[in-house]
């Protein structure tokens, strides 16, 4: 049976370990085992915690808490936590040759949350440096590759992270994102990334405190499964002064029971603000129509993001400077050119500038939040291209159109981070080459139970989720 294990939902494990049909121990073993066979050909978690692990799963098989019921009480599974997070005791690198031999004494508030919540860390994901890019590649690990074609990319930051779960060497692992960084990854690699609203999950200790823009969330190869994960990093903090109370009723509910939307808001380009490569248009359109098999009402339509790309743009760079200014003037010959150009560009703002970009992002959060009065749900292609060459470390140029700068080819996914909605990504298809396409769906403010329960309904039209977990498969061309 263990052999098997990995092809479980998480909720499936879940509900196994909950009543003692499998060991905490058993299961880190079949994840061990997974890992084993699979990562040689993808490097997804190039650090790994075992025996931390099964020393966890004997902790937990002793205090007998696995017929726990509470919401999010995961009862001994293991998961990967992305390399930008601490976990006490194991190598934490941030994807940054500055930090390769790092190993914190203690983890960081996320990680306390899960593994007070019956998870086990069996293994740090690999991200890019300092988590900035969407192709996971850095000076200390190298290239993490995607389970659907090795040759090609997995996304990133969180790319570690999504080809762990695609690969079924863990259920669960978590992510980060910015500006794309669960949803790129999740879109590539054929699973699911959710970015909550900013507080929904506590983090500390940070640089930057009361920063909105960036946010850790759940991945995972299901609707439900991330669901479950929500419910177990939800919570908050007193280090965390933005943090939100757990909600009434618990996630899960909400796939469990889901409420259909009823009017669905279908924009293939945030209204002309990206461009988007024909087949990933032609599969995306495609996957939204079928939100209508559920009753609702699908209509083209998005709310005016025409500023969002500026105000983003000055915003991250202000966040850069704050968080990892001083790193990177101390060792601007030991990061990447793009790192330290990140910097300079938030250096060149003027206070000025800060606060017009505060003043339109509040003008962009009221017009979104009012579109969400007429709308129960906007949904858009996750990402604008898929998966590419691993080698090519970003996308320049789309359907002609000619980007500025590394970042900009992912505008669709951070232009919703600036509303601060929460916003998913979930498998929608694949092209004619077999690379997976995902379809982001963004739900009204604070509004992650609605969006898990349109996300569930419409995962379970697509039925793509049953084809996970995957072997790895090399390029055949």
């Amino acid at each position: 049976m263990t052999d098997e294990l990995f092809k479980l939902t998480a909720r499936e494990a879940v509900d196994l370990l909950r009543t003692g049909k499998v060991s905490p121990l058993e299961m880190v073993d079949a994840a061990a085992a997974r890992i084993e066979a699979t990562d040689g050909n993808l490097n997804a978690l190039p650090t790994l915690c075992v025996d931390r692990a099964r020393d966890h799963a004997k902790r937990l098989t002793k205090k007998g808490g696995n017929n726990e019921t509470k919401p999010g009480w995961l009862g001994g599974l293991p998961i990967a936590v992305k390399d930008l997070n601490d976990v006490a005791g194991v190598r934490t690198t941030y994807g940054s040759p500055l930090f390769a031999e790092h190993v914190p004494e203690q983890s960081d508030i996320m990680v306390e949350t899960l593994e007070a919540n019956g998870a086990i860390v069996i293994g740090k994901s690999n991200t890019p440096e300092f988590g900035h890019g969407a192709n996971t590649f850095n000076e200390v690990f190298g290239e993490t590759l995607n389970p659907w074609n090795t040759a090609m990319t997995c996304g990133g930051s969180s790319g570690g992270s999504a080809v762990a779960v695609a690969s079924g060497q863990t259920w669960l692992a978590t992510g980060s994102d910015l500006g794309c960084s669960l949803r790129t990854p999740a879109a590539f690699c054929s699973i699911v990334g959710l970015r909550p609203s900013p507080g929904r999950i506590a983090r500390a200790p940070a640089r930057l405190p009361f920063d909105n823009l960036w946010v850790q969330g759940p991945m995972a190869r299901n609707v439900g499964d991330v669901a479950m994960m929500l419910d177990a990093m939800s919570g908050d903090h007193p280090a965390d002064p933005i943090s939100l109370a757990v909600p009434s009723q618990p996630f899960v509910n909400a796939v469990d029971s889901p409420k259909a939307p009823k009017r669905i808001a279908y924009s293939p380009d945030l209204g002309g603000l990206v461009p988007v490569a024909r087949e990933v248009a032609e599969v995306c359109a495609a996957a939204a129509e079928r939100f209508s098999e559920l009753g609702a009402t699908v209509e083209e339509a998005c709310p005016d993001l025409s500023d969002a790309r500026d105000i983003f743009h000055v915003l991250r760079a202000n966040q850069f400077v704050g968080d990892l200014g001083e790193i990177i003037s101390e060792n601007r010959d030991k990061v990447r050119k793009e790192v330290v150009w990140n910097l300079e560009q938030g250096i060149k703002l003027s206070a000025g500038d800060l606060a017009e970009a505060e003043r339109k992002r509040g003008a962009l959060y009221a017009r979104a939040a009012e579109f969400f009065e007429t709308y129960d749900l906007l949904v858009t292609p996750a990402t604008i291209v898929a998966p590419f060459d691993v080698k090519n470390r970003a996308i320049n140029e789309v359907e002609g159109h000619t980007f500025e700068n590394y970042f900009d080819w992912y505008t669709i996914s951070y232009a919703i981070t600036a509303t601060s909605l929460p916003a998913m990504s979930v498998p929608c298809g694949f092209t004619e080459a077999g690379l997976p396409v995902g379809l982001q769906l963004v739900g009204p403010p604070r509004g992650e139970a609605p969006l898990l329960a349109a996300a569930k309904l419409f995962e379970d039209l697509m039925g793509i989720s049953q084809s996970l977990p995957i072997d790895p498969k090399k390029d055949s061309a």
